[in-house]
């Protein structure tokens, strides 16, 4: 929005200086700046509103019993993390990306089921929220049709031809068709092999993905700032990648695939990280405030979406290590539990409970849990030229 303002006031008046809002790193630091400020100067007055409205959190009786301090602080906060994001990067975004919209949709789309999520647990005090069924349903919809979306988006050249695409694909009776080498399923590590996936291929993959981290992040949220930074540190160097393989000369000296456009999404890495340092102003221990479903669902997706757009699925799995092993500790120990009739893996999960149960500090499981994650984003970044 401002970016087309500012272009407008470069081309039709002497204040040619403004092209200097054109270059993407620029407005990638503005958008950071822009978020940041927006959560840290909402947040008294979301936080004052959340308790008028007496949405505190609902603690689960079977968590730890060091939790129970935690009943009533409010909860939802995650729609500071919306606003934030959602205002900053429509400010300082090119309007007319494909890319950029369809991050945003998903993004709002899986924070309004985490608002609905949210809401039954606040309003009919069940901390369950809602369903499984019921939001796996929400999540499946909004993620297929992000990925048909993202499908045509990556294989078209511009705008105009992604629902022409669509059109042709149903035509067609929904036959496989061949994607351009920029869809392949790259490989960490090695240069110049990636694995050819078509239509079907792509589809399937970027909905396990997008649903997937959402449900990953939203399973890591359990202690004070545990998700929210990691996130954040995710979702920048997913944006360092989006600027990389959205120019044709850093791609091609780079060895990636160029992408079209996609380098307007580091502006949405940026706002999350200046979003997500606002947010963490309050929701460092003692947190005043949590996120909820609807910043973890959220921004898990945002996170997924982001890394089908740069092509880094496998990249992100390193990088969300973290949210990995919180995923896999709760597969694990429901897996074993149910085989072996009551026996247990972990003293408790998500795996930060089996720390706290083993004597760790609150705040010692997250700072070691971001330093993990920061070890792991460098290990990612390092795939850009380690190859």
């Amino acid at each position: 929005m401002l970016l087309a303002l500012i272009q407008w006031l470069a081309d039709s008046t002497s204040l040619g200086w403004l092209r200097v809002f054109n270059y993407l790193t620029l407005r990638a630091v503005l958008a950071a700046l822009t978020a940041f400020f927006i959560a840290l100067a909402l947040g008294p007055a979301v936080i004052r509103e959340l308790r008028k409205l007496k949405v505190g959190q609902a603690v689960r009786q079977y968590g730890p019993k060091s939790h129970l301090v935690k009943e009533g602080t409010p909860t939802m906060g995650g729609i500071l993390i919306l606003i934030a994001v959602g205002a900053s990067t429509i400010l300082w975004m090119d309007l007319s990306n494909r890319f950029v919209w369809v991050v945003l949709f998903v993004t709002l789309s899986f924070g309004a089921i985490g608002w609905v999520d949210d809401y039954r647990k606040v309003v009919h005090h069940d901390p369950e929220g809602m369903k499984s069924r019921e939001k796996f349903f929400w999540q499946s919809l909004v993620g297929v049709i992000a990925s048909v979306y993202l499908a045509f988006s990556v294989a078209a050249p511009g705008n105009e031809h992604i629902w022409g695409l669509v059109l042709q694909w149903m035509e067609s009776g929904f036959t496989s068709i061949p994607l351009p080498e920029r869809s392949n399923l790259l490989i960490p590590f090695f240069k110049n092999v990636s694995l050819p996936i078509g239509i079907w291929g792509f589809i399937v993959l970027s909905y396990f993905v997008i649903v997937g981290t959402s449900n990953a992040v939203n399973l890591t949220d359990g202690l004070d700032g545990l998700a929210i930074l990691p996130s954040a540190l995710v979702g920048i160097a997913l944006g360092i990648f989006a600027y990389v393989v959205g120019r044709v000369d850093y791609a091609a000296y780079l060895n990636f695939p160029y992408v079209p456009g996609a380098g307007e999404v580091v502006v949405v890495g940026a706002a999350l990280i200046g979003a997500g340092l606002g947010f963490l102003w309050y929701n460092a221990y003692p947190a005043q405030v949590f996120m909820g479903d609807v910043g973890a669902l959220a921004l898990g997706g945002a996170l997924g979406t982001m890394a089908i757009i740069t092509r880094q699925e496998l990249v992100l799995f390193i990088m969300g290590g973290v949210f990995v092993m919180e995923t896999l500790s709760v597969i694990l120990q429901v897996s074993y539990f149910k085989i072996t009739h009551g026996k247990r893996i972990f003293l408790m999960t998500p795996i930060h409970h089996h720390f706290e149960m083993k004597g760790w500090k609150e705040t010692q499981v997250v700072v070691r849990f971001w330093i993990i994650t920061i070890v792991l984003v460098l290990i990612g970044l390092s795939t850009l030229k380690i190859r």
